[in-house]
């Protein structure tokens, strides 16, 4: 096929598919190379990895930003990126220096790494953004994919449809279908050492982004991209963007590297991280600083409106606001690009740090407090808990409780799951502490919100050890009441008590009601005042009022695991 590609017409037939084992027999075409990517480190489904790039010689570590190089405007160099901001890969428009007189003959003549001047991986792009936004480009993936490999691309990408969100389903379907066409022929080029991308298209439909996932996965093409995602984050819908992500992972394999197209602020790289995103891109630093607009881990401001510089980077600590507003046009843009790139770098660190020391999601919603729309994305994360629990390490660093939503993570899954494993006996008291009314039972097991109830000598295993704060919101009881639900309903011939501290209405309500309920605080204040009859009757006051101790743990009040 030697058509252009053209959204408003579809050019492929299902009779024209080669048939892709001849063809790629025929052609040589190299073995899978999914085993170019390493995992090293988890956290969610966040990761630390390992890219290699056989092409270029190079291992990325991921997760990893890829600037964005407009071969037209020098913002900053590719070897100033490399040099200062510690970029070892990049990523550039291969249609654009294709249909540029000056620069495509540049690039075949010296190849891209020395036009650009760029010792790092080279990513290049085929058009596709083109193709979304003015609805046709001359070029087809069979040319695009020769050109990319003619210049010396080290990653590169066929033709893909970016299928806008909210479009009709037969648009979607159809542009799916013209999609895995481009992946076809991908799979068919002859493309030697250079990785090729398989994008993930599906627009809001999260079954298809899910088919077109495992459709991508069964390929032996290299990387994976979630395209068509740019418009769900500049309308802030970032709930959308999670589902659509979270739909993709689900097809893709677990040793598939995850590409996040434009997306590069970094305000949403920790969301994205945490649902298995691994390589980002974006244009934003350069973007936005041409606009004057300075990025930050919160959000975006402008410059006009900043009377400090709320950062350490080495353009904050060197240039007041007022100096920078100084600056001539030219040169503020690319100050507050550098500015843009430090922050976003620094960002990547320090979700790589969170990432080894287990505490991404405690990022995750620090970052989530930062905008209306990233709380909206965080709340969308957890409606996968079940997809993250499956990644999630089973053991890390202190689970710090810190709102409500901390109520829904995978470690609150996990352990409720884990709990249809153990069995209970007899009568058993389930206890947040304190003295109950009385000490017939044949087992004591704690019980604290959010995870509900445990045997007692898992007290301190990972995620019991949980720092909780002391006024606990209403989802912390309600998933401890699903939790004591859950252990009655797995042992249906035992006996339960719980002796709770006062938990709210819509928790008690989720408890069954065959478990005796028991108000620890209610024991307490009874207890005392029997206390205090007798010693008024004694007139003795031996300093051992009961109501001193209201939480003493169950073996304090004679009781045991046996």
């Amino acid at each position: 096929m030697n058509e252009p590609i053209c959204r408003r017409a579809s050019i492929f037939h299902p009779g024209d598919r080669p048939a892709n084992a001849t063809l790629t027999a025929a052609l040589g075409k190299r073995q899978s190379m999914r085993d170019h990517f390493e995992l090293r480190d988890g956290d969610l489904a966040g990761r630390i990895g390992r890219l290699s790039v056989p092409r270029a010689g190079v291992t990325v570590e991921t997760p990893a930003l890829l600037p964005v190089v407009n071969p037209n405007i020098d913002t900053i160099s590719p070897a100033r990126l490399a040099s200062e901001f510690g970029a070892d890969i990049l990523i550039t428009n291969s249609y654009i220096i294709k249909t540029n007189e000056h620069l495509r003959e540049e690039a075949l003549d010296v190849g891209l790494h020395e036009m650009l001047d760029f010792d790092g991986a080279i990513m290049t792009d085929s058009g596709s953004f083109q193709l979304a936004e003015y609805g046709e480009i001359d070029t087809t993936t069979e040319e695009i994919l020769q050109f990319q490999r003619d210049i010396g691309t080290d990653i590169a990408t066929p033709v893909d449809i970016p299928t806008p969100p909210d479009v009709a389903r037969e648009q979607a379907e159809t542009d799916l279908e013209l999609t895995r066409q481009a992946l076809a022929d991908a799979e068919a080029a002859d493309t030697g050492e250079m990785l090729v991308n398989a994008p993930v298209q599906g627009s809001t439909y999260p079954d298809l982004r899910e088919e077109a996932g495992r459709h991508a996965d069964a390929t032996d093409l290299d990387v994976f991209p979630v395209g068509a995602v740019v418009p769900m984050m500049n309308a802030y819908r970032y709930d959308d963007m999670v589902d659509a992500v979270a739909a993709a992972k689900r097809g893709l394999g677990v040793d598939a590297p995850v590409h996040l197209f434009g997306a590069g602020h970094p305000m949403m790289l920790a969301l994205a991280v945490a649902l298995g995103c691994d390589l980002f891109d974006s244009a934003a630093y350069a973007l936005y600083a041409r606009d004057g607009r300075y990025l930050t881990v919160r959000g975006t401001e402008h410059l006009e409106d900043l009377d400090y510089l709320p950062c350490t980077c080495p353009i904050c600590t060197e240039y007041s606001p007022d100096d920078l507003r100084e600056k001539g046009s030219k040169r503020q843009e690319q100050l507050l690009a550098e500015h843009n790139l430090h922050v976003t770098f620094a960002e990547l660190r320090r979700i790589k740090q969170a990432i080894r020391d287990g505490d991404l999601m405690e990022l995750v919603e620090e970052r989530a407090r930062s905008h209306p729309a990233m709380l909206d994305g965080y709340r969308a994360l957890l409606d996968h808990v079940d997809q993250l629990e499956r990644e999630d390490p089973a053991s890390k660093g202190a689970f710090f409780y810190a709102s409500n939503e901390s109520a829904h993570r995978p470690e609150v899954a996990r352990h409720h799951d884990r709990m249809d494993r153990l069995t209970a006996e007899g009568h058993v008291l389930l206890t947040e502490g304190g003295i109950p009314s009385g000490d017939d039972f044949d087992a004591t097991w704690r019980v604290v919100p959010p995870f509900g109830p445990f045997p007692r000598s898992l007290s301190e295993t990972y995620p019991l050890t949980a720092e909780v704060p002391e006024r606990l919101d209403r989802d912390a009881y309600e998933q401890a009441a699903r939790g004591v639900s859950r252990l009655v309903e797995e042992n249906p011939d035992a006996a339960f008590t719980l002796a709770h501290d006062d938990w709210p209405e819509s928790a008690l309500a989720r408890v069954p009601e065959s478990v005796e309920l028991e108000s620890l605080s209610a024991v307490s204040e009874r207890l005392g005042d029997e206390a205090s009859e007798a010693d008024d009757e004694s007139g003795v006051d031996d300093g051992n009022d009961a109501s001193d101790d209201g939480r003493v743990e169950g073996d304090a009040a004679g009781l045991s695991d046996e």
